[in-house]
């Protein structure tokens, strides 16, 4: 009698868990998914080949990598949810000796090391290693005691995020090292200081604007544009910063305003009218100024704000005058041609710029109804490169048009909005972590992938979510997002704090 009524619980425990799991999430799963096989079809389809489910065929091996992928999805559902709670630092380190051994890897692919190949299968570690490290953050913040504003607690956070991203860097795979950085999405969320959001931002305004007009002389013909808009505009960030954070030095705030921009009025209409010479010096000048004036006056008010943006006002120096060193030393010679094409410094439409424009003229070409399943000229013709990985997006464009897109893309807002309506009714922080940090990194790959097909971001290579070619990204994708559906499913039985 004992067994039978622990046979009896086990059952209700394992039905309960099936009839808890959000099955509209997995419904939007699928819908992805199959009309990812429809449109890897398209892209890889030649006319005079067998048929759609021969796995000699792209769109074959797809359904290969799509039925592994619903058993993957049911053997989680099927695990116990304390399993990756108990075991995410361990799956954590596994996957990072996977990305550092794969650095040594002999075997190239497209000029990339990030690949492990076993026989006729190939596996890229860097895609498993974003459900690894989602796992290690929402085990170390799902701590009691864990506090964002404690420093030693910033410092292994940063330090999770930031170890694969170097690893897979080494493997020269910027682009998907770069997917780690929508970790950050998360952190805000879970009270990172929009202070550290914005001087994300502020970078990239740096970087775009120092690159891009480095070499545009202003009127007066030797101060560059690029170095003096930053600069400028560095002024004017500081006052606004003051303002905000520091309610007691709001006259500190209009005097920096004020006399800053009065100084540059000044120094232009000197410079354009009685001596050229190169303004950038003379805010180089200001800089000190302003960064001896916000020390000093941490010193006397002691407020912790002054001394956090004199931070700021000289790392934002640091940066813009490092800018040139990064872009001639450290980007690979693709990467930065991609750039200048992006940035309008460049015209390479047989090059770097190829396959943005192909992409383009296959987008367009779609019109408002497209063209038709298998009807995409561009498509046929194997004008666009990737057209059935990175450049898939184009695929749907071409044959679906104006009407398929936006549908595809409303199917991945309702996901991304699904995702943050389940991580908010997550009972424990370790769940509402790795629930955001799957959102974070859905988000991501769409905009960024969305927007390289559209010519709106640099080309980085990576996978559109469920739609793009590749067993590895579906595999990965599908641990992501079933490893959330999981503990989500137990969430009511799971009271830990």
């Amino acid at each position: 009698m004992k067994f039978r009524n622990e046979g009896l619980i086990m059952a209700y425990r394992k039905d309960s868990i099936f009839k808890n799991v959000d099955w509209w999430t997995v419904l939007l799963y699928l819908l992805l998914v199959i009309c990812g096989w429809f449109s890897i079809c398209g892209a890889s389809y030649d006319y005079g080949d067998p048929n759609f489910f021969d796995f000699g065929l792209r769109s074959g091996k797809q359904l290969v990598w799509i039925a592994c992928s619903l058993g993957l999805a049911s053997a989680i559902l099927a695990l116990d949810h304390r399993f990756f709670d108990t075991y995410a630092y361990l799956i954590f380190g596994i996957l990072l000796l996977l990305l550092f051994a794969t650095i040594f890897n002999p075997n190239e692919i497209k000029g990339s090391k990030s690949w492990i190949v076993l026989g006729p299968v190939s596996i890229q570690p860097a895609e498993f290693a974003k459900f690894g490290t989602a796992l290690a953050l929402a085990k170390f913040m799902g701590e009691y005691t864990y506090s964002l504003s404690n420093r030693r607690h910033l410092m292994v956070t940063l330090a999770i995020i930031l170890l694969p991203m170097f690893l897979i860097i080494m493997q020269k795979e910027t682009g998907s090292a770069l997917v780690y950085l929508s970790f950050f999405l998360m952190l805000y969320r879970e009270g990172m200081p929009g202070a550290i959001l914005f001087t994300g931002v502020c970078a990239v305004v740096y970087f775009i604007v120092g690159i891009r007009f480095s070499v545009l002389p202003m009127a007066d013909g030797v101060t560059p544009w690029g170095e003096f808009a930053v600069l400028a505009l560095i002024i004017i960030l500081t006052s606004g910063l003051i303002w905000v954070y520091c309610n007691a030095g709001r006259k500190l705030s209009y005097i920096i305003l004020v006399v800053g921009l009065s100084a540059i009025v000044l120094g232009i209409l000197f410079s354009f009218y009685v001596i050229p010479f190169n303004l950038v010096y003379m805010l180089l000048g200001m800089m000190v100024v302003l960064f001896v004036t916000l020390i000093v006056t941490f010193l006397r008010e002691r407020i912790y704000s002054y001394l956090y943006i004199s931070f700021f006002v000289i790392g934002s120096v640091a940066f813009l005058f490092s800018i040139d060193y990064v872009f001639a030393n450290v980007l690979e010679p693709h990467q930065k041609v991609r750039i200048e094409v992006l940035l309008g410094m460049k015209d390479d439409p047989s090059g770097a710029g190829y396959n943005v424009n192909q992409s383009k003229i296959a987008i367009g070409s779609g019109g408002i109804l497209g063209k038709g399943f298998l009807n995409g000229t561009q498509t046929k013709l194997k004008y666009v490169p990737e057209q059935d990985t990175d450049f898939i997006f184009c695929t749907v464009g071409e044959e679906q048009g104006f009407i398929g897109s936006s549908a595809v893309l409303i199917l991945y807002l309702i996901l991304i909005l699904r995702l943050i309506v389940l991580a908010e009714r997550q009972p424990t922080r370790f769940a509402r972590v790795y629930g955001y940090s799957v959102m974070s990194i859905f988000f991501f790959h769409l905009f960024i992938n969305v927007g390289m097909v559209l010519g709106l971001t640099p080309v980085i290579g990576i996978p559109l979510p469920f739609f793009s070619y590749g067993g590895s990204s579906l595999w990965g994708f599908t641990i992501l997002l079933f490893v959330f559906l999981r503990i989500d499913a137990s969430r009511y039985g799971n009271t830990n704090v």
